[in-house]
């Protein structure tokens, strides 16, 4: 039986960027199957422990932006360290797009992956609605009629049920990778997942037994 992998993040993160090709080869490898699930961060990390990176001190984001060009160079894919429009004045509604596309039986991973190229190299602004329809027209999807659905009851209900699984498994960053019992935070984690999806062990045990465990 094939496993499932979900895919909590956001349609900001430039580590979705640069992961986003690892994880569909990786997917597409082992034929998993891929469940994205994009989240509002402004409402999970409250409750999780993540840092906002524009709040973070000077010297963290000096570092962020360091780290980003390190892994940028090394997995060969280009990238703006200060793109125009990043932060977007919001990301939801692009992760609504994906959601839609998904809904629709599209590939919502491309989608998502032309969405992220468009904020982290080509200095377009996502948060805007003809932007996003242009996006998805370029990938031969509905554009127009996927903007639209973006607001749709039953988006907005995934989108909850997204918010509040995130904050239940404890998500704190984005991208965050969960199948089974394994608990991924970040690209230049997906080797384990690749190992996990292979059948080798990775962890001796879910995350909670391994916690309580080396508290006695």
């Amino acid at each position: 039986m094939s496993k499932t992998v979900e895919c909590f993040y956001t349609l900001s993160s430039p580590w979705m960027y640069l992961g986003g090709k690892q994880l569909s080869d990786i997917i597409k490898r082992h034929g998993a199957n891929l469940v994205l699930r994009p989240y509002d961060f402004r409402l999970v990390v409250p409750h999780t422990g993540g840092i906002a990176l524009r709040t973070r001190p000077e010297p963290r984001q000096d570092y962020h932006a360091l780290e980003l060009d390190r892994w940028a160079l090394h997995l060969g894919i280009p990238v703006k360290l200060k793109p125009k429009h990043y932060p977007p004045s919001d990301q939801r509604q692009a992760g609504h797009m994906v959601m839609a596309a998904a809904a629709r039986g599209m590939d919502a991973m491309r989608l998502s992956h032309a969405l992220l190229t468009a904020l982290w190299l080509e200095d377009r602004d996502i948060a805007d609605p003809r932007t996003r329809v242009a996006i998805a027209e370029e990938q031969g999807m509905p554009g127009e009629s996927l903007h639209r659905e973006e607001e749709s009851a039953s988006i907005q209900a995934e989108f909850d049920r997204n918010n509040r699984d995130a904050i239940a498994r404890g998500v704190f960053g984005a991208p965050t990778y969960v199948c089974d019992d394994l608990f991924l935070w970040g690209q230049d984690r997906l080797f384990f997942l690749d190992k996990y999806l292979s059948g080798q062990p990775v962890q001796s045990g879910p995350v909670k037994t391994i916690a309580k465990t080396r508290a006695r």
